[in-house]
């Protein structure tokens, strides 16, 4: 293929710099308005959009047989990965309690619609070029071990949209290659069909951006369906122009180090020259991994990283998706009743107990929801968990909800808010929705207590144990039938 390896290096050249620009403001609200890195970086920055590309290429190039399969990254997950983000920490909790992909990344997973798969699809686009439906194959293998549903489409559109660069230069032909792997009637499609429609009809890129917060936004700023929709407009407005298209991303804020990542990613494969040397200067070329990629040795370089990439491309084998496997997942029992009268401004001046005729409700492992009409006016909702820790430990107790709240453990108020964001992730969670305490071993016990805010029509919760050294979930969640509890064990199974 013509140019096949300047358009590798070009792919990560683009990436870096894109995700350099932006990882200062990930998170932001925007709109911003840079026209260049702000602050100048003086190196790369280090991103996960890169460090998880690397550790697979690294973990594929040490195979005798390279073979793209998801129980080839579900290993690399838990031997090789420390981040305790989002999906991720979900992923490798549920990888390390013996839940295979891709149920790995469906069960128990809030973040299942974020933006960690997307991210990583550059790779499978350079070990596929022009050819984006194999690429796209490859993605799902990845995508499926901490996504589903959207959180998969997108790493599978941007593959496949990516492949099709080596090859075509059009914007709209390749959001057409990137659109024909995925269901039309996804939320991700529909978003993307929206956004072409706005383009085409004018305006600028705010007014653009506010039709995309309106009817696509999300409170979770790395939600892929908002994040995917602010990529498309910047390369669609950007007319073919590096700096003009990474900018657009960045300034959209939210999940703006990775919209910028992909954006130049993209816009490198299609025209390696048309990144100007006042980008790539401040970098360099030295390739700088996070410190939660552990049991590598990575390049040294994103030269020597193109290479290595290159060099796979006629090694790796695929044999297919293959169909999932069986999954019945385990069945939490938890204690639950109404507690009433209860008012917010009564705040933590009583201990809540339990009614009489408690019902015992089943949930798959950590999340739950239930119907605001369920809970009567002026009453909380009591949910009583078991959990079981092994050995002292300093850990971070987490429910977090959209609702009213109250929590205790060991029937002492520990925290609660009036309702808001949610984001249950050890690392991110609201304020006023964790706890950091010491537990000694033995059996614990937490009440949480939930009421729907005003025009709430359904309560969505999360709750977990955390170790605060890594701030990833702590042990496995079981079933005890006969005593009806959860358990969470404060010791970690690995596999």
């Amino acid at each position: 293929m013509k140019n096949y390896r300047e358009k590798v290096l070009g792919c990560w050249l683009g990436k870096a710099v894109g995700g350099t620009l932006g990882q200062p403001y990930e998170g932001s609200d925007g709109p911003l308005e840079l026209s260049y890195y702000n602050p100048v970086p003086e190196g790369m920055i280090p991103n996960d959009d890169l460090d998880l590309q690397v550790l697979w290429a690294c973990v594929l190039d040490g195979m005798k047989d390279p073979l793209i399969a998801r129980d080839v990254f579900s290993g690399a997950w838990v031997k090789n990965v420390e981040f305790p983000w989002d999906e991720y920490g979900i992923a490798i909790r549920n990888l390390r309690n013996g839940i295979k992909a891709p149920h790995s990344g469906s069960y128990g997973n809030w973040f299942k619609d974020g933006l960690g798969a997307a991210i990583r699809s550059e790779i499978w686009a350079c070990l596929a070029p022009g050819k984006p439906k194999l690429a796209a194959d490859f993605a799902y293998e990845d995508a499926c071990v901490d996504h589903v549903g959207d959180g998969i489409y997108a790493e599978q559109f941007l593959s496949a949209l990516e492949s099709a660069a080596f090859l075509e230069n059009d914007i709209n032909r390749l959001l057409d290659a990137g659109l024909s792997v995925i269901p039309g009637e996804c939320r991700l499609a529909k978003a993307i069909g929206d956004v072409r429609l706005w383009s085409m009809e004018g305006g600028d890129w705010l007014e653009i951006r506010r039709k995309i917060l309106g009817k696509w936004g999300s409170e979770n700023f790395t939600d892929v369906v908002m994040n995917i929709s602010f990529l498309v407009m910047a390369l669609i407005l950007g007319k073919g122009d590096f700096s003009t298209t990474v900018c657009l991303a960045v300034n959209c804020g939210r999940d703006a180090d990775c919209t910028a990542a992909s954006a130049g990613a993209i816009m490198g494969i299609i025209n390696p020259d048309g990144i100007a040397e006042r980008w790539l200067k401040p970098i360099g070329r030295d390739i700088i991994l996070n410190k939660g990629i552990v049991g590598i040795t990575p390049p040294a370089t994103l030269d020597e990283f193109t290479d290595m990439v290159s060099g796979l491309k006629d090694k790796v084998r695929f044999n297919g998706r293959r169909e999932s496997s069986s999954f019945n997942p385990a069945k939490v029992k938890v204690e639950c009743g109404i507690y009433h009268p209860w008012f917010a401004q009564d705040e933590n001046k009583f201990a809540p107990k339990m009614p009489g005729q408690a019902e015992i409700r089943e949930f798959h492992g950590n999340i739950g929801s239930i119907p605001s009409d369920k809970i009567p006016s002026d009453s909380l909702y009591l949910m009583r968990f078991k959990f079981r820790m092994e050995e002292r430990k300093k850990v971070r107790v987490m429910f977090n909800t959209d609702a009213n709240s109250r929590i205790w453990v060991d029937g002492n108020f520990v925290f609660g808010r009036e309702g808001g964001r949610m984001a249950p992730s050890f690392h991110r969670c609201p304020i006023n929705q964790y706890r950091d305490m010491e537990l000694e071993p033995g059996e614990h016990e937490l009440v949480a207590g939930i009421a729907p805010i005003s025009g709430q029509e359904e309560i969505t919760w999360v709750w977990g144990i955390g170790d605060c050294r890594d701030l990833q979930w702590l042990g496995k969640t079981e079933v005890l039938e006969r005593e009806e509890r959860s358990v969470i064990r404060g010791r970690r199974s690995v596999n």
